[in-house]
């Protein structure tokens, strides 16, 4: 039955919209004047082509520039979709980290809340997650979006949650001035706010970035509690390297299943690691259809790479809330054929590029 552009973008991630029927609406919705964002409207006669007319599908999301620096600065009204009307619902404005710069921002709408947080959940239940179990998350909130996105993916297990925040720009900033001690404390703060949570909870589920995971490790008091009591491991942020997950799985922590989440702000979700991979096996991610692309290319020519091989990640987030096309990631990762169902790459082994527009990328503890 044929669907109308509108009631396309309204759908789901599970409701079987084909992606590149998806992508020509939220064409036509983003360039319309009565419904697009006053940030695309003014910026469609300078791309050289017409998105309404030449985007056919998601392929074609690389006729965009990567214009994601401009988020550093546009008044975050500017980017809600006049198509929203009296009906807008901004529940947040995120922030990226700052690792290669000012801050970019991007606005959640209600009903993409709704769609990430749904595609979250349902891949949670994949992996088995315990319904119900209480959760310590250890990650940065307030304009960050993975605190969200993980107290979003708590309650939707109905699961209580405890948490622990971080400030990742503050310790950015000490290992950019060499303050390595400054660091090594700020660290160990954390670690002591979750030794108090983890020796006096019942913690089921512990969400944390790599560096956090890698102390608890050395602490044989927090490895015993762990073992003893958590059912699952949710680990992003920082990467994770081969070796790494290796070693958390199959000797720190081989009765927890160790699951990764691969996200960040322009995606405006998480991903989380396809289902069913050994410890040895390299971690997979596979893109969101019909909302999140990813393609992995050569950085020097932007074309894709073969699979298998190493790339750039790009990706691309399209939906009726924001329009963020052919993104240029501070990542690398392998190229990998995506799961039946889903539009793009999927990624593998993903690790940080060195360096951004000349800026050193720094990781710190997120």
């Amino acid at each position: 039955m044929p669907i109308g552009s509108l009631t396309v973008l309204d759908a789901g991630p599970f409701d079987g919209v084909d992606p590149d029927e998806h992508v020509r609406a939220a064409m036509q919705w983003h360039f319309t004047p009565e419904t697009g964002s006053r940030y695309w409207l003014e910026r469609v006669d300078r791309l050289g082509f017409d998105p309404c007319r030449d985007v056919k599908g998601v392929a074609d999301l690389a006729l965009f520039p990567d214009l994601t620096d401009e988020l550093r600065d546009v008044r975050v009204t500017d980017l809600v979709p006049r198509g929203y009307g009296s009906q807008a619902r901004p529940l947040h404005v995120f922030e990226s980290g700052g690792t290669t710069g000012a801050p970019k921002r991007v606005v959640q709408m209600d009903d993409w809340a709704r769609h990430g947080s749904e595609q979250v959940a349902r891949r949670l239940r994949d992996h088995g997650l315990p319904v119900g179990a209480l959760w310590l998350t250890v990650a940065p909130t307030g304009p960050h979006l993975v605190g969200e996105v993980l107290q979003r993916a708590a309650a939707s297990l109905g699961s209580p949650g405890l948490g622990v925040d971080m400030d990742p720009r503050w310790v950015k900033k000490l290992v950019a001035a060499g303050r390595r001690d400054e660091v090594d404390a700020y660290t160990d703060h954390l670690v002591d706010q979750c030794r108090r949570i983890l020796l006096g909870q019942d913690i089921g589920v512990i969400a944390a970035t790599t560096p956090m995971l890698e102390r608890f490790a050395r602490d044989s008091d927090l490895v015993e509690v762990i073992n003893g009591s958590a059912q699952a491991i949710i680990w992003g942020g920082t990467h994770m390297d081969p070796d790494t997950r290796d070693l958390l799985q199959t000797e720190v922590f081989p009765d927890v299943p160790v699951i990764g989440m691969y996200g960040n702000t322009m995606m405006l979700t998480a991903l989380l690691e396809r289902v069913g991979l050994a410890a040895s096996e390299p971690c997979v991610f596979d893109p969101v259809s019909p909302y999140v692309f990813l393609s992995v290319v050569d950085p020097d020519t932007g074309q894709p790479v073969a699979e298998g091989e190493r790339g750039q990640v790009v990706v691309s987030h399209v939906s009726k809330s924001m329009l963020i096309p052919n993104n240029r990631e501070r990542d690398t990762a392998l190229r990998v054929r995506p799961a039946e169902g889903h539009a793009g790459d999927a990624v593998a082994d993903v690790a940080p590029v060195p360096a951004v527009a000349g800026e050193t990328v720094i990781e710190g503890v997120y």
